[in-house]
């Protein structure tokens, strides 16, 4: 019997999927679920593209069945699991047998497994894969992280079932242990920053525009047209033209503004930290959501407090104040964006992995969550200087910040005193305002802790001078 190419444990929705996926794409696959019932229904639902799938009952039946070296996927929940099906399988392995972790793995994770392994003869891939079920099943955006020989590998596989832009691929070897997975960690960070900023900006339109849900489904679905155009404007637009089929309105009106979230966003917050890196807008979008799920304690405080008393300003051009909206959006985007890219430079250093920027933002271009237009940019900025500093210095986009900049002034003026909160949109703007400053106020902050802590400064003018005449009063703090 033809042995599979690669095989997949855990048939949850997504492994499910991908499962489909790569048969589907001519690549024998060897399954297995800890539940063999699972097992059965998923081939029995497989139709003609049984043939491709090798269903397996037991470990030992699994391992067998796949062409060594061995590739095998785990898609099972993040976090002790997957060290637990790795012990389960490592008996029945042998030297260069790869496993894959294909979920939303914290990148230190798989640094760590990836360590263990060193000696053992396996190896580990850590692999994130974007696009949720509809990418898994027809074709993903996927990150590898792993040595180059386990990349080459499962490089013919995987490059069938991504998600193609053009014709090319969205899937690449990013580099050692981490790198696929801290990729897809700031890929989240900033799908939090551009889903927080667009909720935003709904809620100028709903808020202070007074519009429906039906006419901002309007405004988005024009704005996808242009230089906006993206997947989560797109399913922005049908979103809030969908109708509740219980109670026959706007079914956005009947959810609750309660958003959850499952780590990924605050990850990439902790890391950016960690490699001090200013990641403000992503920093903002995270803490929205932990504010969004304290409704209890958002209605007890309007209770008390009421909401400011004050309503937001007429509008008496509403299409030129819609076309700050969507400049507006763009310039925040732009912000998010280059901050990811930044937190994935000082990693790499950091990590000694080389990051690819401008293959980076090419495989995100199809398949993945954040694909957009705007991505071409990004890869072409990138093509043209890998090193830069920061996206917002290239000469295109440092253009485009140039023709945004008023219009996002002029959104989160309104919104400020209209009392609408704008945490992502205000983050960007903050953020722009203080990285083009040549010189900021750090100087008081750093005479302050000289003063309260002896901690020293640097001077203007180069002098062999580090502490400041405080006289006696600096010790007594």
């Amino acid at each position: 019997m033809e042995q599979a190419e690669i095989g997949l444990i855990g048939l949850g929705v997504m492994g499910s999927n991908l499962a489909l996926n790569i048969a589907e794409k001519g690549n024998k696959i060897a399954v297995f679920n800890r539940t063999p019932d699972k097992t059965d229904e998923f081939v029995a639902a497989a139709g003609d593209l049984r043939g491709q799938i090798v269903p397996c009952k037991t470990i030992e039946e699994f391992v067998a069945a796949i062409r060594p070296p061995r590739p095998i996927i785990i898609m099972i929940k993040a976090g002790d699991a997957v060290d637990q099906q790795m012990e389960l399988l490592k008996p029945y392995l042998s030297k260069g047998d790869i496993m894959i972790d294909a979920g939303n793995a914290n990148f230190r994770d798989t640094m760590r497994r990836f360590d263990n392994l060193k000696d053992s003869g396996l190896t580990f891939i850590g692999m994130g894969v974007s696009g949720g079920e509809e990418g898994a099943r027809h074709g993903p955006s996927i990150m590898v992280g792993g040595t180059e020989e386990s990349w080459k590998r499962v490089e013919k596989v995987l490059t069938s079932i991504a998600a193609k832009y053009n014709n090319e691929p969205c899937v690449d070897w990013l580099g050692e242990n981490g790198a696929g997975h801290f990729v897809k960690t700031i890929h989240n960070g900033i799908e939090y920053a551009d889903m927080q900023m667009i909720a935003e900006i709904y809620g100028i339109l709903r808020d202070g525009l007074k519009m429906s849900a039906v006419e901002i489904a309007d405004v988005f679905g024009e704005w996808n047209k242009g230089r906006l155009e993206s997947y989560l404007i797109e399913i922005t637009e049908k979103v809030l033209r969908a109708t509740d089929p219980i109670a026959g309105g706007p079914m956005v009106d009947m959810i609750l503004d309660q958003a959850g979230q499952k780590g990924t966003g605050k990850w990439s917050v902790i890391e950016a930290q960690n490699m001090g890196v200013a990641a403000t807008a992503i920093e903002a979008a995270v803490a929205a959501r932990i504010l969004s799920s304290q409704r209890g304690e958002r209605q007890a405080a309007e209770g008390i407090l009421g909401l400011p008393s004050v309503t937001p300003a007429a509008v008496s051009d509403r299409k030129a104040f819609i076309a700050d909206l969507e400049n507006a959006l763009l310039a925040a985007k732009i912000g998010a964006y280059a901050q990811g890219f930044a937190v994935m430079a000082a990693a790499s250093k950091e990590f000694g992995w080389n990051l690819p920027m401008p293959t980076i933002a090419k495989i995100w271009r199809a398949g993945c969550i954040i694909r957009s237009q705007f991505l071409d940019e990004i890869t072409s900025a990138f093509t043209k200087d890998p090193h830069v500093a920061n996206l917002i210095v290239t000469p295109a986009f440092a253009g485009m910040v140039k023709d945004t900049d008023a219009a996002l002034r002029r959104v989160v003026s309104y919104a400020a005193l209209g009392g609408l909160p704008v945490p992502a949109l205000a983050s960007a703007l903050g953020y722009f305002d203080a990285y083009r400053r040549g010189r900021g106020t750090a100087n008081l902050i750093q005479a302050q802790r000289d003063f309260f802590g002896a901690h020293g400064f640097d001077r203007l003018d180069g002098a062999d001078s580090h502490h400041g005449p405080w006289g006696s009063g600096a010790s007594a703090a």
